[in-house]
């Protein structure tokens, strides 16, 4: 794979994840970011995660890869050549205790492998990507099911907002949001990521 520069992540982007958190649904995009030491790519390997920092939760979502520095009036198709499914995953009690202090939530997002990445796939057009969902299986059973359709707020607008404030360009990549249905992941759980019926990547976790 070759190398990305910057990680965007986009909090909130689905109505029921926030709402099962008890979280406001925001009213502009909600973005963070994560070091590049967090990326850790599926070839279905163990993959170490925190095992002694409370509790550990999965969101999975869809990632988008830029073929470009952005420019206003470019067009998705130009902007964006690949994609890929990964997890956003979370130290849950720490971010809570974050959230409440009023602090970044960097310890509970930027530990290493907390950016999981399937292998790339071409970008197939916004239309194709709106006909398919995405899913995640812990221990085979399905935990997530989410569509880009029902993002908040949709991929042009996250694009630009991203590139505004922080600057877009050629090997970035976003994580465009989670659905509803994250939950917390043990020791020893096998995690995989579809799209539509293709597993695109599996990894087995092991908490340290």
């Amino acid at each position: 794979m070759e190398q990305i520069r910057n990680i965007y992540c986009v909090g909130r982007n689905y109505r029921l994840h926030a709402a099962e958190l008890g979280n406001d649904v925001p009213k502009k995009p909600m973005i963070f970011a994560k070091p590049t030491h967090a990326l850790a790519v599926t070839n279905g390997q163990e993959i170490e995660l925190p095992g002694t920092r409370g509790e550990l939760h999965y969101e999975a979502e869809l990632v988008v890869h830029l073929a470009r520095p952005y420019e206003p009036g470019c067009t998705l198709a130009e902007l964006v050549d690949k994609i890929a499914l990964g997890i956003d995953f979370t130290l849950r009690d720490v971010q809570s205790e974050l959230k409440s202090a009023g602090h970044p939530w960097l310890l509970a997002k930027g530990f290493p492998h907390s950016a999981i990445l399937t292998p790339f796939h071409p970008f197939p057009g916004l239309a194709a990507m709106q006909q398919t969902d995405f899913s995640l299986l812990k221990n085979g059973e399905q935990v997530q099911r989410g569509n880009i359709r029902d993002v908040i707020f949709n991929l042009e607008t996250i694009i630009a907002y991203v590139a505004e404030h922080f600057g877009l360009g050629q090997g970035d990549v976003i994580y465009t949001g989670t659905p509803a249905g994250v939950g917390p992941v043990a020791d020893g759980d096998v995690l995989t990521l579809k799209w539509g019926d293709e597993e695109w990547g599996q990894f087995t976790a092991k908490l340290k």
